[in-house]
């Protein structure tokens, strides 16, 4: 996942969110994807996962091994395609509400 095959987006790999570690994630976009292999037959602890990583604002893209081996085209061009339709973050304005409470420079 090299910036030049994904429009100069960068991807950290192997990044902790939470109480979780990511495969790769855009923080930029904010997508997290996975590449799973066999150990991941236990989906439940997936979702769980997933739950929280889109709570948190990321849209979670999962490519078993064989996919990303035999169709590392089709997968770029997947991800591609998500990154390319997520809105990105919008920063936060100044003297704007955090956390419900209304800041305001001094």
């Amino acid at each position: 996942m090299r910036s030049k095959q994904l429009e100069g987006l960068k991807f950290r790999r192997q990044q902790p969110l939470g109480n979780y570690i990511v495969d790769f994630v855009c923080f930029e976009k904010q997508i997290v994807i996975e590449v799973d292999g066999g150990q991941h037959a236990e989906e439940r602890i997936d979702k769980e996962r997933d739950r929280w990583l889109n709570r948190e604002g990321f849209k979670v893209l999962r490519f078993w091994n064989n996919e990303v081996l035999q169709n590392s085209k089709g997968i770029l061009e997947v991800i591609r395609e998500n990154c390319l339709n997520h809105p990105p973050l919008t920063p936060p304005i100044k003297g704007g509400e955090i956390n419900g409470d209304t800041h305001t420079k001094a």
